[in-house]
């Protein structure tokens, strides 16, 4: 069976991928279009991750069988296209939950205690600033409003609750056991210091953090999002954020991905950013390649998929 791996793989990536047993996996860089259209008439499985999974691309793959993401999310994939074909299409839900949860913390911190202003600083032989140690504040006493109550806000509030914060969060359904009280967006949004996105991308939840919404948080808020960049209307974010009203903002996702270097967001001193790459870590590929490697046993008996969503 031809697994084709739409990213890249260094070498670490390259020999997890070359240890999962009975699968002929090639890996492919997402920006490498020439040999995706090679690979693609031999591919039985797509292990998707993030670049879109097009119409073009499944009418160019006549064997394939399953599109699994690599991830959750699955609103990268041309559902339409692939259910006309017949293809189903699967998810690793809570694979990446704990790797997501740890950089949303790494997020608040880093953005409340300057850090990669420090870090910069240092770098270029400054000790001592007192222009960035004014104002630096404390996770603890904070109230942390998350926004979805999934797997990743659960492991996230107990942390946040240990540090000495109190946790709020908004959620479409009652939520009984959960960490935290539960409260309506927009009280949410007005009473929270640090409000974090934890929902899918939607038509529903597309741009929900407008800019009617970032005016309704507090001044001096902070923004966080390890989601989905498609939640925030950006060019609000980065008027919020040059005018004060928010403190600063933790992203990990973008409107736009890969993004353009000439982002007004990287020019703003009180945005800490990295490249969508909160899901990556060993354990989560660890643990996303063996529910891959039992759906694409599953496809060959004809067994029910796990995770399957269309």
């Amino acid at each position: 069976m031809r697994i084709v791996f739409h990213n890249a793989a260094g070498p670490d990536l390259a020999s997890r991928l070359a240890a999962v047993s009975g699968l002929d996996i090639v890996a492919c860089r997402e920006d490498d279009e020439a040999r995706l259209m090679h690979l693609l008439p031999d591919c039985d499985v797509l292990w998707h991750v993030l670049k879109p999974c097009t119409a073009a691309m499944i009418q160019a793959a006549p064997r394939l069988r399953l599109i699994q993401k690599i991830g959750v999310g699955v609103n990268t994939i041309d559902l339409d296209a692939a259910k006309a074909r017949g293809i189903p299409v699967c998810n690793l839900p809570g694979t990446n939950s704990r790797a997501v949860a740890e950089l949303t913390l790494a997020l608040m911190l880093a953005v409340i205690r300057r850090i990669p202003r420090f870090d910069a600083g240092l770098r270029a032989g400054t000790w001592s600033d007192p222009g960035l140690q004014d104002g630096i504040g404390e996770l603890g006493g904070k109230t942390v409003g998350l926004i979805g109550y999934g797997s990743i806000p659960r492991l996230l509030a107990p942390v946040l609750v240990a540090l000495g914060c109190e946790v709020m969060f908004a959620a479409r359904r009652p939520v009984p056991d959960a960490v935290g009280r539960q409260v309506a967006l927009e009280t949410l949004l007005t009473e929270a210091d640090i409000v974090s996105l934890h929902v899918p991308l939607t038509p529903e939840t597309e741009r929900m953090i407008d800019a009617a919404a970032l005016a309704r948080m507090r001044p001096g808020a902070v923004l966080v999002n390890t989601a989905r960049g498609g939640l925030v209307d950006q060019p609000a974010l980065v008027d919020a954020l040059r005018s004060n009203h928010l403190a600063a903002a933790g992203l990990d996702v973008f409107a736009a991905e890969p993004t353009d270097p000439a982002d007004p967001l990287f020019a703003l001193p009180n945005v800490v950013v990295t490249p969508h790459i909160a899901w990556i870590t060993t354990g989560t590929f660890d643990r996303s390649f063996s529910i891959a490697a039992e759906n694409c046993r599953r496809v060959a008996t004809g067994e029910p998929l796990l995770h399957r969503v269309a």
